[in-house]
Formats: structure tokens, C-alpha cells, sequence
């Protein structure tokens, strides 16, 4: 923990406060010409959303990682939640697995894998094979672990996630990630070569040929499927040993989440997951649920950010429509202090995640208000929070809860 750490744990005290934050994946956007100078948050018709800032909220603008970094999910989710991107960083491929509900030993090394399409050549023409469906998946990933569960002394483990997503453990003695990537994250490209992060690492070397070795096995297992011919691995890591939630701010946290790498994310920080959620409507009744049993929920929508990914402007304004559309449901319990927002920014035009600083608003008896209409990027420009790093929203947020005694005489 760092000095700053040390200052925010001398002053906190439980208050029996509700807090909660909502995640729109990718939410933060950005105008340009061909979108008419506006956003999707701006195009979207959102008027229980309206009708929150009308009661009083501040906005801002939060800076996921530093200045002009593009962040992963998981540097994304990790400042959300109040843990310096930075200082912890969490390989990918261990987020995923937890999610899927698999428990990882001491030793592991996880990747998470996308199913692609490649050309004759081997080049990536699509790197998520047209987002096949989860059976399809499964079926494939059965195929590789039919004819793939070792290579050497190293067990290898196999399990679908969804759609083209899915994961890959490597079990065995004198592993230790990261490595880098096999995903050249663009199309146009061959699959990039896994190589040690530090050449003079004896296990991030020896991770680095099992994936190799593990192409060599797997792709001519695949060569005849179609879209999904390939595959790309990402974040390739073991599981560090991080502080939990609740030791960090006191606060009890339920994590409902539907796609695995939210709920691994919130379980790396010991978060408990609540599970059987598919729809945002879904997801916000079990909320009201559970209202009385935790402190802190956090909740997760991930299709604005599949939509920004796939450059579908129109699809990212009806995601945003649909959330807002749910949004009373949540509302019936409101808690003492909300934030709602994105992990960071996944424009349209950009079809990737962006450096760009993602919006923010913050509800409670305490946030005040901006008097603005709407919870929109050009408002949040204005908004009272300014801009502001992600790893101290959790702050704001106990602030407003009232949770931190007076600093100083």
C-alpha cells in the first residue's frame, strides 16, 4: 500500500452506507464529422438517466491508466475498483479464468484465447472469427483438448468461455508469466511469436515455447474450420497475490456481472459473484435482491463496448437506450451514493479501445449538482469532478458516503 493508502485507512470508518457502481463497458466516446459531432451517449434517448441528473449529480471525465495510455479491461476495472493500474497490473488470461469459475494453483499460467480467422497465408483477417457462437466454441475447443492435454511434463487445459472467447492453462513445473502476446491487434498480420517480457526470466522463457509448441499442435487441428481456423492469446500471466476489496475499504462487495472477465475481475479482489444474470434487466433485479446483504455492488453491461468495437455507432445508441431502459428497476433501490460510468472509452471511429478519458457521474445527498440536463461526454467536460484519475473514484465515492474522518487539526 502506498502512503496515501495509509492516510485513507487511518480516516476510514464504516457508516452502514450503500454504494454502487455501474459499468458501461466502452461508454466514453468521441464527436466526429462522419457521426454528425456527436456521441453515442449524446444521440441516445435516455430519459430515466435525464431524470437522475435532474435530482443532483457531478460529472467528470476520469483518465483510466496516464495520459495517453490505452488500457485493457482489466487496468480499466482494476482503477474503477481503486488498485493503481500501474502497480497491479493482472495478466488477462488469469481475469478470464477466474471468471469461468476455474480455480488456478500456485504455479499456473493462464491465457486468454480469441478463436480468429486466418487467410491462406496466415494472416489475421478477422481476429474474433465473426464472433461465432458459444456452442460453436465449445465444439472446438473440445476438438484441441481431444488431441492436446500435454505437452511434456506440462498439463494443458482447455475451456470455452463465450463466443469466440475461451481460455488455456499450462500446468507444470518452473512456469512464471507474463509473456507477451500472440495477438498482433490489428488485421493484416501473421500471429505474433510469445517472447518473455524478461529474456533473462527461466520461466517466462519456458511459458513462451510451450506456446509455440502448443500452435504447432493446435492449428492443423483447426486448418479445416471455418470461420474460426485460428487463434490469438492475450494477457498470459500467473495470479498475483493482491489485497482484497474489503480489507482495502471496509466494504462488503457483490460483484453481478454476466461475460466471465468481469466476474474473474471482481474476484481477483474478492468481490463475491452473483451468478444465473444474462440481461441487464436480470442483472439490476438481482441488485434489489441482494440490497441488504453488501455494502458495494458492482455491476457490469458490456455491449456499448461491443458495439464501439465493431465501429457500429447506431448499435452503441440502442445499447445505451436498452441500459437506460432498465434503469427504474435499479432506481427502486437507490443507494446512498452511485456511480455511473465506463472502464474507459471505445469510440466508434477508433473500432478499439482509446486513451480517451471516459465520463462519470456521481449521485448522492453530498455529490451536489452540475445543473446539467444529461449525463453526456460534453457535459462531463464541464461537470464539477473535472478530470480525474479512475483509481480514486472508490475515493469519491466514501467521501460521499461520509466515510472518512477529518485529516489534520
Amino acid at each position: 500500500m502506498s502512503k496515501l493508502d495509509d492516510v485513507y485507512a487511518k480516516l476510514q470508518v464504516r457508516t452502514g452506507a450503500k454504494l454502487a457502481l455501474i459499468v458501461l463497458d466502452g461508454l466514453g466516446d468521441i464527436a466526429t464529422r462522419g457521426q454528425g459531432w456527436m456521441t453515442p451517449l449524446e444521440a441516445a434517448r435516455t430519459p430515466n438517466l435525464d431524470a437522475l441528473v435532474a435530482q443532483g449529480c457531478a460529472q467528470g471525465r476520469m483518465i483510466p491508466v496516464a495520459p495517453g495510455i490505452t488500457p485493457g479491461s482489466g487496468p480499466g476495472h482494476l482503477a474503477l475498483f481503486g488498485y493503481d493500474p500501474i502497480q497491479w497490473e493482472v495478466g488477462r488470461g488469469v481475469i478470464e479464468t477466474l471468471g469461468l469459475g476455474i480455480e488456478l494453483k500456485n504455479g499456473d499460467v493462464a491465457a486468454r484465447a480469441n478463436f480468429c480467422t486466418l487467410d491462406g497465408k496466415g494472416l489475421v483477417t478477422d481476429r474474433r472469427a465473426g464472433r461465432i457462437a458459444t456452442d460453436v466454441c465449445e465444439r472446438l475447443c473440445n476438438i484441441l483438448s481431444a488431441k492436446i492435454s500435454k505437452l511434456g511434463t506440462t498439463q494443458v487445459l482447455i475451456y470455452p468461455g463465450k463466443e469466440h472467447r475461451f481460455v488455456v492453462v499450462f500446468r507444470g513445473a518452473g512456469l512464471e508469466g507474463p509473456v507477451t502476446d500472440t495477438d498482433p491487434n490489428r488485421e493484416g498480420l501473421p500471429i505474433a511469436e510469445a517472447k518473455p517480457v524478461d529474456p533473462a526470466n527461466a520461466g517466462q522463457k519456458k511459458v513462451a515455447k510451450l506456446i509455440s509448441d502448443f500452435y504447432k499442435a493446435a492449428l492443423p487441428l483447426l486448418k479445416n474450420q471455418q470461420p474460426a481456423n485460428g487463434f490469438l492469446l492475450r494477457g498470459v500471466a500467473h495470479q498475483p497475490d493482491i489485497p482484497t476489496f474489503e480489507r482495502r475499504y471496509g466494504l462488503k462487495a457483490a460483484a453481478i456481472a454476466v461475460y466471465p472477465m468481469y466476474k474473474g475481475l471482481s474476484q481477483l479482489v474478492g468481490m463475491t459473484k452473483i451468478e444465473g444474470v444474462e440481461t441487464i434487466a436480470q442483472q439490476f433485479e438481482r441488485y434489489v435482491k441482494e440490497y441488504e446483504h453488501y455494502d458495494y455492488f458492482f455491476i457490469h453491461y458490456k455491449y456499448t463496448d461491443k458495439a464501439g468495437e465493431d465501429g457500429k455507432f447506431e448499435a452503441k445508441v440502442k445499447a445505451i437506450e436498452d441500459f437506460d431502459a432498465a434503469l427504474p428497476i435499479f432506481l427502486a433501490r437507490k443507494p446512498d451514493v452511485l456511480a455511473i460510468t465506463g472502464d474507459h472509452s471505445t469510440p466508434c471511429a477508433v473500432k478499439g479501445h482509446s486513451w480517451h478519458p471516459q465520463p462519470v457521474l456521481l449521485h448522492s445527498e453530498l455529490s451536489g449538482s452540475d445543473k446539467l440536463e444529461r449525463f453526456t461526454e460534453t457535459g462531463a467536460n464541464v461537470g464539477s469532478l473535472g478530470v480525474f484519475e479512475a483509481k480514486y473514484l472508490i475515493r469519491l465515492m466514501q467521501a460521499n458516503a461520509k466515510m472518512f474522518d477529518k485529516y489534520g487539526a
